[in-house]
C-alpha cells in the first residue's frame, strides 16, 4: 500500500507532491506542516492601565463599592494621611481638608479642586469663601489649619513662582509641613520642579494631575477623608 511522503519530505512544491505516491496528480490537497502552530493570545488578554506600566488596586480605605483604584505609590504616601485622620476622628467641627494655593490660582484651577471636592461632599477650607473682608489672612490661615483634618498643597507654577518670593503661600506651606496631614496635588508641573523650590515638600509623594484628571484627584481626596470607612 502506498504512503504518503509528506512526514518525509513534505509537500511544500508541487513537485513534491506530484512525486508522493499516495498524493501525485491530485487537484487538492491538503499540505503536511511539520511544524505545529500555536495560537497568539488576544491583545485584549493583556492587562492594561494608564500609569506607566504601575498596577493599580484598591486602598484599606476604600468603600466596597468604591470605583476608585491607586497607584502603589499613592497607596504609600496616602496611608499614613488617613491613619492620622482616623486618630483624628473623635475631634468635632473639623473641616475636611484646608486648601494651600497660590493668590493667582484662587479663580480657576484652585476654585475647580475646591467645587469638585464641595460637589462630593468635602468640606473645604478655602480662602476665597471663609476669609471676610476686613479679617487677618495670616490669623484666619491658622484657624482653618487648626480646624482641618488635611492639608492639601495645589502645586502650580504659579504655587512655585509664590514659595520663590516667600509669600503667603510659604507660610501656609511651612504651617502644613509640620504635620504629617499633607498630601501635595501637583497640576502642570512636575514633582521634579517642585523639589528644585521646596526639597521638603518636594521629598513627598502626593496625586498628580499628569496620572489622573482633577476630577479623579478630588475622587481619591474625597475617598481618603471619608468617614463612613472608618473603623
Amino acid at each position: 500500500m502506498a504512503r504518503c511522503t509528506a512526514p518525509v519530505y513534505g509537500h511544500r512544491t508541487v513537485s513534491a507532491r506530484d512525486n508522493c505516491p499516495e498524493c501525485g496528480g491530485r487537484g487538492s490537497y491538503r499540505s503536511y506542516n511539520p511544524y505545529p502552530s500555536y495560537s497568539q493570545p488576544s491583545i485584549s488578554s493583556v492587562s492594561r492601565n494608564n500609569s506607566g506600566g504601575q498596577s493599580r488596586s484598591k486602598a484599606r480605605w476604600s468603600s466596597a463599592g468604591s470605583t476608585i483604584y491607586y497607584t502603589p505609590s499613592e497607596i504609600r504616601t496616602l496611608t499614613p494621611v488617613r491613619e492620622n485622620i482616623e486618630k483624628r476622628s473623635n475631634l468635632p467641627d473639623l473641616r475636611d481638608v484646608f486648601l494651600c494655593h497660590a493668590w493667582d490660582d484662587r479663580q480657576n484651577v484652585a476654585k475647580e479642586l475646591h467645587d469638585l471636592l464641595e460637589s462630593k461632599g468635602v468640606a473645604v477650607w478655602f480662602s476665597e469663601k471663609d476669609v471676610l473682608l476686613g479679617s487677618s489672612l495670616l490669623r484666619e490661615i491658622d484657624k482653618g489649619l487648626a480646624k482641618s483634618r488635611i492639608g492639601i498643597v495645589l502645586v502650580t507654577p504659579c504655587f512655585l513662582k509664590r514659595v520663590k518670593g516667600e509669600g503667603i503661600a510659604d507660610k501656609e506651606l511651612s504651617a502644613l509641613l509640620a504635620r504629617d496631614l499633607l498630601v501635595p496635588i501637583v497640576h502642570n508641573t512636575t514633582f521634579e520642579e517642585l523639589r528644585e523650590v521646596s526639597p521638603l515638600l518636594g521629598s513627598r509623594s502626593g496625586l498628580s494631575t499628569i496620572e489622573d484628571t482633577m476630577e479623579v484627584v478630588a475622587a481619591k481626596l474625597a475617598e481618603l477623608v471619608s468617614p463612613e470607612v472608618i473603623n
